[in-house]
């Protein structure tokens, strides 16, 4: 593998900075909300979203037959870590999990009918996997999906679904088949946020980030909505979650937070000494420097190994996801140590250290660990898939 950039790598990324400096907008970028900056929805977001469309990075991956450029995921790969860097949106659900399962497994109504419109940024989704009795364990779920003349009609809940309050879509799996083994018998549907039988409720993270409870009342989902063959919807799940475990979790962020704890070290004077001298805070600064350049080339195997597969690398996003959402943490932990007693207050407090930053980051790396699949999860994945590990180790 060769890990330095080519020509033609380093003028997208050129050309990126250029339209992220032209383009600036604080009410679109904010990297005070870490990787939740994409969730939002506001006139300026939406037309931002639309730019990028125009120059056709929402497509870089996608076949030309349906709109894309068949390009390589490492621009993709670079496109995100560039929008993240600056708290912009990045390329989204629409594009990865959404877009590249109706692509894989879509029926031709369903690829005419959205492919393009998420192109072109003119459709939002949300995801509906975790219920009550299902969290990192999708295969778990309830959500009872009956087989009524031409469709289903959908009765449950679902938790923690990110989006909901403004999204067009909602992509949703159930459980079509409740005689079947666990991961057998879900099958996966697109149901109109609009439907008169669902409600939102709000759900507010640690980080003060909303999320949402919906609830499924009699929805009826005609049988052209449901996504790929019947009873494979958690295969479906499963190889989405991947792209998502990677392309959720940008590595600049936190690339971004080392370099803020870097900046306050070395200008920081306390009782006299400065902290760049103390040898316990250089040896914590070093061991997050040095952790950071591995998460960067876990990254950087996971999109390698993409390029050379037809499936997604699997093991590798869960090291990446597990690793990179882990030292998240711990650079959340370690500015809150070094910054002292002032990381405590919040963001937006006058004379904050940092602006308060450091509350901010500490709330919101908890829910990386979480989301797309807690750290536990990972675990399990690498310890089966990887070492063979039984499932009861």
């Amino acid at each position: 593998m060769d890990f330095e950039f080519s020509d033609k790598e380093r003028a997208f990324l050129r050309e990126v900075d250029e339209f992220l400096t032209a383009n600036h907008d604080p009410k679109v970028m904010d990297v005070t909300r870490e990787n939740m900056a994409q969730v939002c929805d506001t006139p300026e977001r939406r037309a931002f979203m639309g730019k990028l469309a125009k120059k056709g990075w929402l497509g870089i991956t996608w076949p030309r037959e349906v709109g894309g450029q068949d390009g390589e995921g490492f621009y993709e790969y670079l496109l995100n870590e560039k929008l993240s860097s600056v708290g912009a949106p990045q390329i989204g659900k629409g594009i990865g999990i959404i877009g590249k399962t109706l692509i894989r497994v879509g029926s031709e109504k369903l690829k005419k009918e959205f492919l393009p419109q998420i192109l072109a940024a003119k459709i939002e989704f949300a995801v509906g996997y975790s219920e009550p009795s299902a969290g990192s364990d999708a295969a778990a779920m309830r959500l009872k999906a009956e087989r009524k003349g031409d469709g289903w009609v959908l009765n449950g809940q679902k938790i923690f679904t990110t989006s909901a309050h403004f999204a067009d879509w909602y992509w949703v799996g159930a459980r079509t088949n409740p005689e079947a083994p666990k991961h057998h018998g879900i099958s996966l549907f697109l149901v109109r946020m609009d439907d008169p039988g669902l409600t939102i409720q709000p759900m507010y993270t640690m980080g003060n980030e909303r999320t949402n409870a919906v609830f499924f009342d009699n929805v009826f989902v005609h049988d052209d909505y449901r996504v790929g063959e019947l009873g494979k919807g958690f295969q479906y799940i499963a190889e989405a979650l991947d792209i998502e475990r990677f392309t959720m979790f940008t590595f600049s962020p936190i690339r971004g937070r080392v370099e803020l704890l870097c900046n306050f070290v070395r200008d920081t004077v306390r009782d006299g000494k400065r902290l760049r001298d103390d040898p316990v805070i250089r040896q914590r600064i070093a061991q997050l420097v040095t952790e950071c350049e591995v998460a960067r080339l876990l990254g950087v195997r996971f999109v390698d190994a993409a390029l050379y597969s037809t499936k997604t690398p699997t093991i590798e996003a869960s090291e990446y996801k597990l690793y990179a959402t882990e030292l998240s943490r711990r650079v959340a932990d370690a500015t809150m140590d070094i910054v002292g007693p002032g990381a405590q207050l919040a963001l937006g407090t006058e004379d904050a250290p940092l602006k308060g930053r450091p509350e901010s980051c500490y709330t919101y790396t908890v829910i990386d660990t979480i989301g797309g699949g807690s750290s536990e999860v990972q675990k399990n994945i690498i310890a089966k898939r990887k070492f063979d590990l039984p499932k009861n180790f």
